[in-house]
């Protein structure tokens, strides 16, 4: 059984891929980059009384990531509504 994906499943896919991409890009440069890999510069600057880097590592990372998540199901919704729109148009 060959399945076959239209052009407006691609599109949709095609997004829906981007940003993924997008989104672990940030959780990648949050999570490892400024946790670990730009720890020592940032270690430099006080945030809350507490250096910058000890702060997105324990507590920064966790709401970056809770951000990404209700970014991406904002956006996911937004797409969704959009695709189906298009099925609705192409029915008519």
């Amino acid at each position: 059984m060959s399945q076959t994906l239209t052009e407006k499943q691609k599109w949709y896919w095609k997004k829906n891929i981007k940003l993924i991409i997008i989104l672990l890009i940030v959780w990648f440069l949050v999570g490892l980059g400024a946790g670990v890999l730009f720890a020592e510069p940032l270690s430099k600057i006080q945030f809350l009384n507490v250096s910058l880097s000890f702060w997105i590592a324990h507590q920064g990372a966790i709401l970056a990531f809770i951000i990404l998540i209700l970014t991406y199901a904002i956006r996911m919704d937004k797409l969704d509504k959009q695709y189906k729109e298009m099925l609705k148009e192409e029915k008519s």
